[in-house]
C-alpha cells in the first residue's frame, strides 16, 4: 500500500479516484501492524479500488482534517464522498461485505 505524507496528496487521491480506501495508522500501533497485511490482501479482490496508507506520526494534521480520533481507521470514498468509516476494532469480514456491496453498485 502506498504511503502518503501530505494532505494535498490525500485530497488529490480522493478526488482522482472513483473508489478509494485510506488507512490511517502508525508503525507503533500493534493493531495497525496486524491489520495492514489483511487489508492489502482484501483489496486484491477489488482491482478498481485504489488504496493508500497515512502514517499519523508523519502527518498529524490529517487527524483534524479527516476527524480521525482513533487508529487504525479505514475510510472508503466513492466519487469524493465518504461512504464507510471503520475505526479501532475493524472486522475484515464486515469490511469486505461493505466494500463488495458498494463495489458492485459502482462498477457493475
Amino acid at each position: 500500500m502506498k504511503i502518503v505524507n501530505m494532505l494535498n496528496d490525500i485530497n488529490s487521491f480522493i478526488d482522482n479516484n472513483t473508489m478509494s480506501l485510506i488507512m490511517f495508522s502508525t508503525d507503533t500501533c500493534s493493531a495497525c501492524v496486524d491489520l495492514t497485511p489483511k487489508i492489502e490482501e482484501l483489496v486484491k479482490q477489488y482491482p478498481k479500488l485504489e488504496t493508500i496508507k497515512v502514517d499519523m506520526n508523519e502527518l498529524t494534521e490529517a487527524a483534524g482534517e479527516y476527524s480521525i480520533f482513533t487508529i487504525p481507521t479505514i475510510l472508503l470514498y466513492i466519487d469524493g464522498k465518504e461512504t464507510i468509516r471503520k475505526g479501532r476494532f475493524i472486522s475484515i469480514e464486515d469490511l469486505d461485505v461493505n466494500i463488495s456491496r458498494y463495489y458492485e453498485m459502482v462498477f457493475n
